[in-house]
């Protein structure tokens, strides 16, 4: 390594961690913040200790390591371990599209976002509201009445569960004998007869 490599080194401290690359890795993607920190007043527009040489930000360091592997090898992979929106708001910070997102994580950034559309379907934002007084007004029509009950079961909140009915007490119970044999050895009991009445047909 020559000099002019040191020259083009930068260090870059991203919540206490301390990654270093090229200036010419940072300029792979133009028009993101990494690739401002490449030019050369970019110590005048960013948190720089002149000192020590080094950008600072107070940033997500494990999602920045998935980010600078981005510039490296100009693939973006979501970490699994990283809730959807974090990610997200991190890729606005750094100025990454979501779409460069590769295919193989795909469905594992977007799983937030599809919860929150099927939390959407089941009644908007009051299935979050729980904690609301506010009398719910009476439901007018047979369809309401429907709306009602999808809206208390997605949030497990069912007429029979508030009363402690025996049902609710058990149903969960009741429910595993015969969807998990191997749930508890009732279950399993449960199980060679079903077996036998499919060998017959």
């Amino acid at each position: 390594m020559g000099l002019s490599d040191d020259k083009d080194r930068i260090v870059i401290n991203v919540g206490g961690i301390r990654h270093q690359t090229y200036r010419s890795t940072l300029r792979t993607l133009p028009g993101t913040r990494l690739s401002w920190l490449a030019e050369p007043d970019a110590p005048n527009h960013f948190d720089y200790d002149a000192k020590i040489e080094e950008f600072f930000f107070d940033r997500h360091p494990g999602v920045f390591a998935h980010i600078l592997n981005y510039y490296r090898t100009g693939k973006l992979h979501c970490p699994a371990d990283v809730c959807g929106p974090l990610y997200e708001e991190e890729l606005a910070f750094w100025g990454i599209d979501e779409t460069d997102v590769e295919p193989c994580c795909w469905m594992t950034y977007r799983q937030h976002r599809e919860a929150e559309e099927a939390l959407d379907s089941f009644g908007g934002g009051g299935l979050l509201d729980l904690g609301s007084d506010d009398p719910e007004p009476e439901p007018e029509h047979a369809e309401d009445d429907v709306d009602e009950m999808t809206r208390r079961l997605a949030q497990g909140d069912s007429p029979d569960a508030r009363s402690g009915s025996l049902w609710s007490r058990w149903q969960k119970h009741v429910w595993a004998l015969f969807e998990d044999p191997y749930s508890s050895k009732y279950a399993r009991d449960m199980r060679i007869p079903g077996q036998a009445g499919s060998l017959v047909k």
